[in-house]
């Protein structure tokens, strides 16, 4: 990292160049140049061309980029240039430049960005290269950029930075370009299934969707406070009770709650609903989503994830009470009291609440010997009924609803489930809900009485499901934490 007296003495130094550039009748922030070609096009057609077919052809281009390497070697130099997604080597003779263009070149500095127009060659050294025969400056960089080969050491910086981070780190630049191309390839498959794409409101009168503690804010005008939203679903739910048959959502949802590598306040999800359609169609279409998205976007259906390589070809499936069972013995059929729950849950070393119940103890037990052990995709089913006030209820076992979560790499991807469309057991939910609430319960879900009123139009059998896409971005290009893959995360003020 650059130090601050450095960045000080950089920017009064590069300001001059300003007036030099000024007095040279040369705009330092120009508005506009056309270029020829992209240099990843110019590497593409021409990379393979001996240095004889280049010498004969005499190919012309023009483009512009970012100076992130200059070599001064007298009246001739090198620069390493950089546009959008690639690289390219310039060479620059006096004798082959206007005085005005080597003048400016003599004066220009690392980061700026400028336009050149040249022929292709290639070097003793068989590097493809542009010889510059004009020279165009177009923004001049007052502040001094990080050695692109020495990097940012400083992580939380460079989160900071993330224009820095993007012009020196081809990484991370790779990394957001691919998370465009996941969120299109998901779109693309749903559009494709001839879901409607809609969009719902950021600010919320209730709190609802999920477990989860809301951003409060509030509204001058209507004098009234409202949340972010936590999640979609709820209005996406009131569409579907007027009759649309398949719809989605891609959008970002807030949480108030910690961060840390696999948590950030904000972030991105799909959630999509399909009329008469259940729990098991969700896993089916959960699945065809991902590999498609697998195959169109990388051609391939292994992943290395964490030295872990993930395999999207096969997709397990376990109850959760069953799998618990086999990896802690402990049987969550049997028919015990819940003061016997209890002592079984502390002789585990379970942290208990004081609004555990039954299914509470069940999700805990999940969570600590299960959960982190999941590392290919796995579809875990059958929920408690206490810890998810949404799900309809399994029609074989009351107190299990038809949900269920994608894990990899020990960490939830996918929630979906069988919609709850029954109004008078939804609101019993939610007055369960409250009651964990006035036990310390932080993340519960409101009693929700337009949603209520909503259901009770009547809502077609709905299978639902949604997707943290900033974690499958995160597995799909081998990033373990999650501010890596939001441009701008959130960070601790210093005040």
């Amino acid at each position: 990292m650059i130090k601050k007296d450095q960045k000080i003495e950089q920017y009064q130094i590069r300001k001059k160049k300003i007036e030099i550039l000024k007095k040279l009748n040369i705009h330092p922030f120009r508005n506009k140049f056309i270029s020829s070609h992209l240099i990843s096009e110019i590497l593409q057609k021409y990379k393979n061309c001996t240095k004889d077919e280049l010498d004969e052809k005499k190919i012309k281009v023009s483009i512009t980029g970012r100076i992130i390497l200059k070599r001064e070697q007298g009246k001739t130099g090198f620069l390493l240039l950089q546009d959008f997604n690639d690289f390219i080597q310039l060479y620059i003779n006096q004798k082959m430049v206007s005085e005005i263009d080597f003048h400016v070149y003599k004066h220009s500095d690392l980061g700026d960005i400028i336009g050149v127009c040249g022929n292709l060659f290639k070097t003793k050294t068989n590097e493809l290269t542009i010889r510059v025969l004009n020279f165009i400056h177009l923004t001049k960089s007052l502040l001094p950029l990080p050695d692109k080969h020495k990097g940012l050491k400083n992580k939380e910086y460079i989160r900071k930075k993330r224009y820095i981070d993007l012009i020196i780190n081809d990484k991370t630049r790779r990394t957001f370009i691919i998370r465009t191309k996941i969120i299109k390839s998901i779109r693309n498959f749903f559009d494709s299934k001839n879901f409607l794409e809609v969009e719902t409101p950021f600010l919320h009168s209730v709190s609802g969707g999920a477990a989860a503690k809301p951003f409060i804010t509030h509204h001058n005008f209507l004098n009234s406070n409202f949340y972010l939203r936590i999640a979609t679903e709820i209005p996406l739910k009131k569409i579907m009770v007027g009759g649309m048959k398949a719809i989605y959502e891609i959008g970002r949802v807030f949480r108030n709650e910690g961060m840390d590598a696999n948590h950030n306040p904000e972030f991105t999800t799909i959630e999509a609903y399909l009329a008469y359609a259940d729990m098991n169609d969700m896993m089916k279409l959960t699945q065809s989503c991902l590999q498609e998205v697998c195959q169109n976007v990388f051609g391939k259906m292994k992943f290395e994830y964490q030295k872990h390589i993930i395999d999207f070809n096969k997709f397990y499936k376990y109850n959760m009470v069953d799998i618990i069972k086999e990896k802690s013995g402990i049987d969550f059929n049997q028919e015990l009291s819940l003061t016997e729950y209890q002592k079984i849950a502390k002789k585990h070393n379970i942290i208990l609440k004081p609004f555990y119940t039954k299914g509470h103890i069940i999700l805990s037990f999940f969570e600590k010997f299960v959960e982190p052990y999941l590392i290919q995709p796995t579809f875990i089913y059958n929920f408690p009924i206490e810890v998810s006030p949404l799900a309809q209820t399994n029609i074989e076992t009351k107190d299990f609803v038809d949900r269920f979560e994608l894990f990899i790499a020990g960490k939830e991807l996918v929630n979906a489930f069988s919609e709850l469309n029954d109004p008078i057991e939804q609101k019993k939910r939610f007055e369960a809900q409250l009651l964990q609430k006035n036990l310390g319960n932080e993340e519960f879900e409101e009693l929700d009485h337009e949603f209520i009123e909503a259901l009770e139009y009547g809502m077609p059998p709905t299978g639902g499901m949604g997707m943290g896409i900033d974690r499958l971005v995160m597995f799909l290009t081998d990033t373990p934490n999650i501010r890596d893959v939001i441009l701008f995360p959130h960070f601790k003020t210093n005040k």
